[in-house]
């Protein structure tokens, strides 16, 4: 009924909202340190402003709530739907070749920058259906509620903190995946380990190692220093790591030590078959030469047996399974420091766990509404990566990324397709008319 007017208003407002995805693009929102009022730090507290802001000037009200959590009303009626994204990103490494991170520029019709795909993007997008309804005045009888989060990214304190005051929705879903409708997510287990041991001053010996940002993000860098070796010695030893995983290694000699730094590709835990684990590899160099026997040492052998170069489905730890839903479980090894008295790391597993939702009316509209304007089949599937809605009752993920798109979300020159972004704000225009009418 709707089709060709939503239509005709996004090919009149595509630039408009570009532009702030754009603006929202420039500001840089990784989680900083917290300072008072600004619980995860002050660059999610500019994004939050200037969201809001975007909305209080299209016409709609809006609620702050103690910086975790921005809400958009359509309207003061009975909450029927929650659109859950999240303006917090991962941190950009120095890697990137289209453009700055921060420096949001469309080239072949993609819009690069961090978070122009997870989430700013999305959400800007979320935020220009509720305005399509508006603009073309289409009633709705029950409100849809855009909530904008700080912190998806490091755990969701902030959808926390937030349902700790509101309700949830009975009916939510989140533009933070891909299309058609994600209703099943492998279980996610973030473990932590760490040890102490006295330190050992035999030589050679590994003085330290460090790699990692995110639990959810495999490092594309590592750097160990290590003395009792030469720099010629050790690159006999990078030949064969490097002709094996792929991940390349450069050494540099200072003060009598050597500074060995590991470069492979960065990417989503979720999915590390599309990555190249810089820590793992150059644990398995360390492993593979001739150190002083120490506990320490020891240790780093260990470590690398269970967490080897190549193995993101937990064989070597004995936990690879997989079901006929969700699939098999993958294991990613993403942070670790280690010093000559201790070490601690953290791994992130993502388990295959079923659940089966696909026959409600909530669903199947999703999937009606994406059929409508994709021309695709509308189905349901099952993914490795933990969404905005993992915890909620009634939540699904669905969007904005077409099936078959890699957006290198997490990685270097992240982007987001022009075209399915303003395929999105149809759908989803789409969806809040059936949900709510």
């Amino acid at each position: 009924m709707y089709k060709a007017l939503i239509d005709e208003y996004f090919s009149k407002n595509k630039d408009a909202m570009l532009n702030d995805i754009c603006k929202m693009i420039r500001i840089k929102s990784d989680r900083q340190e917290a300072k008072e009022g600004m619980p995860f730090g002050e660059g999610v507290v500019k994004a939050l402003e200037e969201a809001l802001n975007i909305a209080s000037n299209m016409g709609f009200e809006t609620n702050n709530y103690d910086n975790y959590v921005g809400t958009v009303d359509f309207n003061d009626k009975e909450k029927a739907l929650d659109i859950l994204a999240h303006l917090d990103v991962v941190p950009a490494g120095d890697e990137w070749t289209v453009t700055e991170p921060y420096n949001p520029i469309i080239k072949d019709g993609k819009l690069y920058g961090r978070g122009a795909a997870d989430d700013k993007g999305p959400a800007i997008v979320a935020l220009y259906a509720l305005k399509a309804v508006k603009d073309l005045n289409i009633p709705l009888s029950k409100n849809v509620r855009l909530i904008l989060g700080t912190d998806e990214e490091c755990g969701s304190a902030d959808i926390e903190h937030y349902y700790n005051i509101e309700k949830e929705a009975p009916m939510t879903f989140s533009p933070d995946a891909d299309f058609p409708v994600i209703n099943v997510e492998k279980g996610g287990l973030k473990g932590n380990f760490k040890a102490e041991f006295k330190e050992d001053n035999a030589i050679p010996r590994v003085l330290s190692i460090n790699s990692g940002v995110k639990v959810n993000v495999i490092p594309d860098k590592a750097e160990a220093v290590i003395e009792g070796f030469n720099k010629k010695e050790i690159e006999k030893y990078i030949e064969n790591v490097t002709n094996k995983s792929g991940v390349k290694f450069t050494v540099n000699e200072e003060n009598n030590k050597c500074i060995i730094n590991a470069r492979g590709i960065g990417g989503h835990a979720a999915y590390p078959e599309s990555a190249n684990n810089a820590l793992t590899a150059i644990l398995e160099l360390l492993s593979s030469m001739d150190f002083a026997e120490s506990e320490g040492f020891k240790r780093i052998c260990a470590i690398s047996k269970l967490f080897p170069h190549g193995d993101y489905k937990g064989d070597a730890i004995g936990v690879k399974m997989s079901d006929e839903v969700s699939g098999e479980l993958t294991l990613s090894f993403t942070i670790f420091e280690y010093n000559t008295n201790g070490l601690k790391g953290t791994f992130d597993c993502r388990a295959p766990l079923c659940a089966n939702d696909e026959n409600s009316d909530f669903v199947q509209t999703l999937l009606r509404c994406y059929e409508m304007y994709s021309g695709k089949k509308g189905e349901c599937i099952a993914i490795g990566g933990g969404t905005y809605v993992h915890h909620l009752k009634n939540g699904v993920a669905f969007g904005c990324t077409m099936p078959g798109t890699d957006n290198n979300m997490h990685g270097n020159n992240e982007f987001a397709v022009i075209d399915e972004l303003i395929l999105s704000a149809k759908i989803f225009t789409q969806a809040i008319i059936e949900l709510c009418k």
